[in-house]
Protein backbone atom coordinates (compact mmCIF):
# COMPACT_ATOMS: atom_id res chain seq x y z
CA UNK A 1 0.00 0.00 0.00
CA UNK A 2 0.88 3.52 -0.92
CA UNK A 3 2.92 5.82 1.53
CA UNK A 4 2.39 8.81 1.17
CA UNK A 5 4.45 12.33 2.35
CA UNK A 6 1.85 14.81 3.55
CA UNK A 7 0.94 18.25 5.36
CA UNK A 8 -1.64 18.45 7.81
CA UNK A 9 -2.22 18.58 11.83
CA UNK A 10 -1.66 14.86 12.50
CA UNK A 11 -5.21 14.79 15.09
CA UNK A 12 -6.76 15.64 11.80
CA UNK A 13 -5.73 12.40 9.66
CA UNK A 14 -8.50 10.16 9.39
CA UNK A 15 -6.86 6.64 10.14
CA UNK A 16 -6.30 3.85 12.35
CA UNK A 17 -3.61 4.72 14.38
CA UNK A 18 -1.61 8.04 15.09
CA UNK A 19 1.68 8.40 16.51
CA UNK A 20 2.39 10.10 19.25
CA UNK A 21 5.72 12.11 19.92
CA UNK A 22 5.92 10.67 24.02
CA UNK A 23 8.48 11.59 26.47
CA UNK A 24 9.52 8.57 28.36
CA UNK A 25 6.79 9.17 31.31
CA UNK A 26 4.32 9.09 28.88
CA UNK A 27 3.10 12.51 30.21
CA UNK A 28 1.54 15.13 28.32
CA UNK A 29 3.90 17.66 26.68
CA UNK A 30 4.02 20.00 24.09
CA UNK A 31 4.19 19.95 20.50
CA UNK A 32 2.85 16.82 18.84
CA UNK A 33 2.32 15.35 22.25
CA UNK A 34 0.26 17.67 23.72
CA UNK A 35 -1.96 17.69 20.60
CA UNK A 36 -2.48 14.23 20.57
CA UNK A 37 -3.32 14.35 24.22
CA UNK A 38 -6.19 17.12 24.03
CA UNK A 39 -7.16 15.49 20.63
CA UNK A 40 -7.75 11.99 22.13
CA UNK A 41 -9.10 13.48 25.71
CA UNK A 42 -6.39 14.43 27.62
CA UNK A 43 -7.60 12.91 31.15
CA UNK A 44 -8.57 9.66 29.89
CA UNK A 45 -5.40 9.54 28.33
CA UNK A 46 -3.33 10.33 30.55
CA UNK A 47 -4.83 7.69 32.73
CA UNK A 48 -3.65 4.66 30.82
CA UNK A 49 -0.64 6.37 29.92
CA UNK A 50 0.33 6.76 34.13
CA UNK A 51 -1.25 2.84 34.01
CA UNK A 52 2.01 1.82 31.60
CA UNK A 53 4.03 3.87 33.42
CA UNK A 54 7.20 4.67 30.99
CA UNK A 55 8.83 3.64 27.40
CA UNK A 56 12.05 3.50 26.50
CA UNK A 57 13.92 6.01 23.91
CA UNK A 58 12.93 3.77 20.25
CA UNK A 59 10.76 1.70 21.53
CA UNK A 60 7.13 2.00 21.45
CA UNK A 61 3.50 1.76 23.19
CA UNK A 62 0.20 1.23 22.49
CA UNK A 63 -2.96 3.10 24.31
CA UNK A 64 -6.74 3.12 23.10
CA UNK A 65 -7.31 6.41 20.82
CA UNK A 66 -10.27 7.64 22.51
CA UNK A 67 -12.01 10.71 20.78
CA UNK A 68 -9.16 10.97 17.90
CA UNK A 69 -8.35 7.12 16.59
CA UNK A 70 -8.68 3.49 17.26
CA UNK A 71 -5.07 3.42 18.80
CA UNK A 72 -2.30 5.72 19.98
CA UNK A 73 1.11 4.90 19.32
CA UNK A 74 3.45 6.30 21.64
CA UNK A 75 7.22 6.53 20.86
CA UNK A 76 10.22 7.91 22.34
CA UNK A 77 12.70 10.17 20.09
CA UNK A 78 15.88 10.59 20.59
CA UNK A 79 17.18 14.12 22.22
CA UNK A 80 19.83 15.67 19.26
CA UNK A 81 22.99 15.53 20.64
CA UNK A 82 25.30 16.53 17.82
CA UNK A 83 25.11 13.04 16.11
CA UNK A 84 27.43 11.53 18.28
CA UNK A 85 25.38 9.35 20.85
CA UNK A 86 23.72 6.88 18.60
CA UNK A 87 20.77 9.38 17.98
CA UNK A 88 20.02 7.95 14.12
CA UNK A 89 19.54 4.21 15.11
CA UNK A 90 17.70 5.48 18.25
CA UNK A 91 15.42 6.94 15.48
CA UNK A 92 15.76 4.72 13.23
CA UNK A 93 14.05 2.29 16.13
CA UNK A 94 11.25 4.55 16.88
CA UNK A 95 10.04 4.19 13.28
CA UNK A 96 10.82 0.10 13.72
CA UNK A 97 8.83 0.18 16.60
CA UNK A 98 5.68 1.70 15.51
CA UNK A 99 4.77 0.08 12.65
CA UNK A 100 5.46 -3.08 14.21
CA UNK A 101 2.96 -2.10 16.51
CA UNK A 102 0.31 -0.50 14.03
CA UNK A 103 1.12 -4.15 12.35
CA UNK A 104 0.66 -6.19 15.87
CA UNK A 105 -3.39 -4.46 16.25
CA UNK A 106 -3.88 -4.86 12.63
CA UNK A 107 -4.30 -0.76 11.79
CA UNK A 108 -4.90 -0.06 7.92
CA UNK A 109 -3.44 3.16 8.34
CA UNK A 110 -1.00 5.16 10.63
CA UNK A 111 0.18 8.44 10.53
CA UNK A 112 3.57 9.51 11.86
CA UNK A 113 4.83 12.60 12.57
CA UNK A 114 8.91 13.62 11.90
CA UNK A 115 10.34 12.10 15.13
CA UNK A 116 12.35 14.52 17.39
CA UNK A 117 12.31 17.18 14.98
CA UNK A 118 11.04 19.42 17.33
CA UNK A 119 12.14 20.20 21.02
CA UNK A 120 14.29 16.90 20.67
CA UNK A 121 16.58 19.24 18.58
CA UNK A 122 16.64 16.72 15.95
CA UNK A 123 17.82 18.38 12.49
CA UNK A 124 15.21 18.22 10.61
CA UNK A 125 16.55 17.38 7.10
CA UNK A 126 18.53 14.29 8.79
CA UNK A 127 15.31 13.41 10.37
CA UNK A 128 13.15 13.43 7.45
CA UNK A 129 15.60 11.38 5.79
CA UNK A 130 15.39 8.74 8.76
CA UNK A 131 12.24 8.44 8.59
CA UNK A 132 12.03 8.54 4.91
CA UNK A 133 14.59 5.69 4.63
CA UNK A 134 13.53 3.68 7.43
CA UNK A 135 9.95 3.63 6.20
CA UNK A 136 11.05 2.48 2.69
CA UNK A 137 12.69 -0.19 3.75
CA UNK A 138 10.26 -1.47 6.17
CA UNK A 139 8.70 -5.18 5.97
CA UNK A 140 5.31 -3.34 6.61
CA UNK A 141 5.34 -1.18 4.10
CA UNK A 142 2.61 -3.03 2.14
CA UNK A 143 0.78 -4.06 4.87
CA UNK A 144 -0.83 -0.57 5.85
CA UNK A 145 -1.21 2.53 4.61
CA UNK A 146 1.51 4.83 6.14
CA UNK A 147 1.31 8.53 6.23
CA UNK A 148 4.12 10.75 7.15
CA UNK A 149 2.73 13.45 8.59
CA UNK A 150 4.65 17.07 8.55
CA UNK A 151 3.00 20.25 10.51
CA UNK A 152 4.60 22.64 8.24
CA UNK A 153 6.74 21.83 4.89
CA UNK A 154 8.94 24.60 4.98
CA UNK A 155 10.53 23.33 8.33
CA UNK A 156 12.22 20.69 6.25
CA UNK A 157 13.82 22.85 3.36
CA UNK A 158 16.62 20.88 3.08
CA UNK A 159 18.93 23.79 1.63
CA UNK A 160 20.37 23.71 -1.80
CA UNK A 161 19.19 19.86 -2.32
CA UNK A 162 17.05 20.68 -4.76
CA UNK A 163 18.74 23.85 -6.69
CA UNK A 164 19.22 21.63 -9.97
CA UNK A 165 15.51 20.78 -9.85
CA UNK A 166 14.48 24.26 -9.49
CA UNK A 167 17.49 25.08 -12.29
CA UNK A 168 15.71 22.24 -14.64
CA UNK A 169 12.58 23.92 -13.89
CA UNK A 170 13.29 27.10 -15.03
CA UNK A 171 15.33 26.15 -17.99
CA UNK A 172 11.85 24.68 -19.38
CA UNK A 173 8.86 25.71 -17.29
CA UNK A 174 7.07 27.33 -20.41
CA UNK A 175 3.02 28.59 -20.16
CA UNK A 176 1.00 27.34 -22.85
CA UNK A 177 -2.26 28.65 -24.25
CA UNK A 178 -5.43 26.13 -24.93
CA UNK A 179 -4.98 24.14 -27.70
CA UNK A 180 -1.96 25.37 -28.57
CA UNK A 181 0.62 22.99 -30.15
CA UNK A 182 4.34 23.62 -30.24
CA UNK A 183 5.58 24.07 -33.95
CA UNK A 184 9.36 25.32 -33.26
CA UNK A 185 10.95 23.62 -30.48
CA UNK A 186 14.05 26.14 -30.52
CA UNK A 187 11.96 29.20 -30.72
CA UNK A 188 9.23 28.21 -28.31
CA UNK A 189 6.55 29.24 -30.58
CA UNK A 190 3.17 27.88 -30.98
CA UNK A 191 -0.11 27.89 -33.17
CA UNK A 192 -3.50 27.49 -32.45
CA UNK A 193 -5.01 23.79 -33.45
CA UNK A 194 -7.86 23.70 -35.50
CA UNK A 195 -10.47 22.35 -33.17
CA UNK A 196 -12.69 21.43 -35.91
CA UNK A 197 -10.92 19.37 -37.97
CA UNK A 198 -11.90 15.94 -36.40
CA UNK A 199 -11.66 12.65 -37.34
CA UNK A 200 -14.60 10.65 -37.93
CA UNK A 201 -15.43 8.26 -35.38
CA UNK A 202 -15.09 4.84 -37.22
CA UNK A 203 -11.47 6.40 -38.66
CA UNK A 204 -10.60 7.08 -34.85
CA UNK A 205 -11.65 3.70 -33.77
CA UNK A 206 -9.36 1.97 -36.21
CA UNK A 207 -6.51 3.49 -35.17
CA UNK A 208 -7.03 2.29 -31.37
CA UNK A 209 -3.42 0.42 -30.01
CA UNK A 210 -3.14 -1.65 -27.21
CA UNK A 211 -4.96 -0.64 -24.05
CA UNK A 212 -2.54 0.86 -20.73
CA UNK A 213 -3.32 -2.24 -19.01
CA UNK A 214 -1.91 -4.69 -22.11
CA UNK A 215 0.79 -2.81 -22.46
CA UNK A 216 1.99 -2.56 -18.64
CA UNK A 217 1.74 -5.84 -18.28
CA UNK A 218 3.56 -6.96 -21.37
CA UNK A 219 6.35 -4.40 -20.05
CA UNK A 220 6.96 -6.29 -17.13
CA UNK A 221 6.70 -9.59 -19.00
CA UNK A 222 9.40 -8.31 -21.32
CA UNK A 223 11.32 -7.45 -18.27
CA UNK A 224 11.05 -10.44 -16.63
CA UNK A 225 9.26 -8.75 -13.67
CA UNK A 226 6.89 -9.97 -11.38
CA UNK A 227 3.55 -7.71 -10.68
CA UNK A 228 4.37 -7.76 -6.81
CA UNK A 229 7.86 -6.11 -7.48
CA UNK A 230 6.59 -3.64 -9.75
CA UNK A 231 3.49 -2.36 -7.86
CA UNK A 232 5.87 -2.06 -5.04
CA UNK A 233 8.63 -0.25 -6.67
CA UNK A 234 5.61 2.22 -8.28
CA UNK A 235 3.82 2.90 -4.80
CA UNK A 236 0.92 1.34 -5.93
CA UNK A 237 -1.81 -0.17 -4.03
CA UNK A 238 -2.07 -4.18 -4.84
CA UNK A 239 -5.75 -4.42 -5.24
CA UNK A 240 -5.56 -1.08 -7.71
CA UNK A 241 -2.63 -3.14 -9.51
CA UNK A 242 -5.60 -5.78 -9.40
CA UNK A 243 -8.11 -3.41 -11.05
CA UNK A 244 -5.66 -2.59 -13.55
CA UNK A 245 -4.67 -6.34 -14.56
CA UNK A 246 -7.93 -7.66 -14.89
CA UNK A 247 -9.43 -4.70 -16.75
CA UNK A 248 -7.85 -3.91 -20.22
CA UNK A 249 -9.72 -0.75 -20.40
CA UNK A 250 -8.75 0.70 -16.96
CA UNK A 251 -8.15 4.22 -16.89
CA UNK A 252 -5.65 5.43 -14.40
CA UNK A 253 -4.47 8.17 -13.07
CA UNK A 254 -1.75 10.49 -14.55
CA UNK A 255 0.34 9.45 -11.29
CA UNK A 256 -0.39 6.22 -11.42
CA UNK A 257 1.07 6.19 -15.05
CA UNK A 258 4.24 8.27 -14.91
CA UNK A 259 4.78 5.67 -11.27
CA UNK A 260 4.65 2.54 -13.54
CA UNK A 261 7.08 3.93 -15.63
CA UNK A 262 9.26 5.15 -13.17
CA UNK A 263 9.16 1.77 -11.36
CA UNK A 264 9.73 -0.09 -15.01
CA UNK A 265 12.98 2.47 -15.65
CA UNK A 266 11.76 3.78 -19.00
CA UNK A 267 13.56 6.31 -20.79
CA UNK A 268 11.92 10.01 -21.35
CA UNK A 269 10.29 8.74 -24.60
CA UNK A 270 9.39 5.09 -23.46
CA UNK A 271 7.31 7.48 -20.85
CA UNK A 272 6.20 9.31 -22.95
CA UNK A 273 4.85 6.52 -25.56
CA UNK A 274 3.78 5.10 -22.42
CA UNK A 275 1.92 7.65 -21.28
CA UNK A 276 -0.27 7.69 -24.10
CA UNK A 277 -1.63 4.63 -24.22
CA UNK A 278 -4.00 6.33 -20.80
CA UNK A 279 -4.53 9.68 -22.94
CA UNK A 280 -1.36 11.12 -21.56
CA UNK A 281 1.59 12.77 -22.25
CA UNK A 282 4.11 14.74 -20.16
CA UNK A 283 4.08 18.73 -20.47
CA UNK A 284 6.44 21.55 -19.84
CA UNK A 285 3.60 23.71 -19.06
CA UNK A 286 3.44 21.24 -15.52
CA UNK A 287 5.98 21.71 -13.08
CA UNK A 288 5.11 18.29 -12.05
CA UNK A 289 6.34 16.75 -15.18
CA UNK A 290 9.49 18.37 -15.65
CA UNK A 291 10.76 17.69 -12.01
CA UNK A 292 9.47 13.88 -13.40
CA UNK A 293 11.42 14.99 -16.51
CA UNK A 294 14.54 15.50 -14.85
CA UNK A 295 14.88 12.62 -12.86
CA UNK A 296 13.92 10.41 -16.09
CA UNK A 297 16.63 12.26 -17.52
CA UNK A 298 19.01 11.75 -14.72
CA UNK A 299 18.10 7.66 -14.27
CA UNK A 300 16.90 8.43 -10.89
CA UNK A 301 14.09 6.38 -10.37
CA UNK A 302 13.10 6.25 -7.05
CA UNK A 303 10.20 7.02 -6.07
CA UNK A 304 10.11 8.17 -3.14
CA UNK A 305 13.07 10.53 -3.77
CA UNK A 306 10.98 11.68 -6.32
CA UNK A 307 7.91 12.47 -4.21
CA UNK A 308 10.34 14.19 -1.71
CA UNK A 309 11.38 16.75 -4.67
CA UNK A 310 7.63 17.09 -5.83
CA UNK A 311 6.29 17.51 -1.94
CA UNK A 312 9.12 20.62 -1.94
CA UNK A 313 7.68 22.22 -4.82
CA UNK A 314 3.94 21.33 -3.69
CA UNK A 315 3.43 19.25 -6.85
CA UNK A 316 0.89 15.99 -6.66
CA UNK A 317 2.93 13.02 -5.69
CA UNK A 318 3.20 9.64 -7.57
CA UNK A 319 1.68 6.61 -6.65
CA UNK A 320 -1.33 7.51 -4.70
Amino acid sequence: MPFQIVRNDITKMKTDAVVNAANSDLRQGAGVCGAVFNAAGAEKLAAECKRIGHCDVGAAVVTSGYDLCEYIIHTVGPVWHGGISGEKEKLENCYKSVLKCAYDVKAESIAIPLISSGVYGYPKDRAMQVAVETIVSSEFLTEMDIYLVLFDKNAVIQGNKYSKVQEFIDDNYIEVYPYARRIDTASQSYQIEDCMALPSIEDALSELDESFSEALLRMIDEQGLKDSDVYKKANIDRKLFSKIRNNKDYKPRKNTVIAFAIALELTLSETNAFLEKAGYVLSHSSKADIIIEYYIKEKKYDIFEINEALFEFDQPLLGV
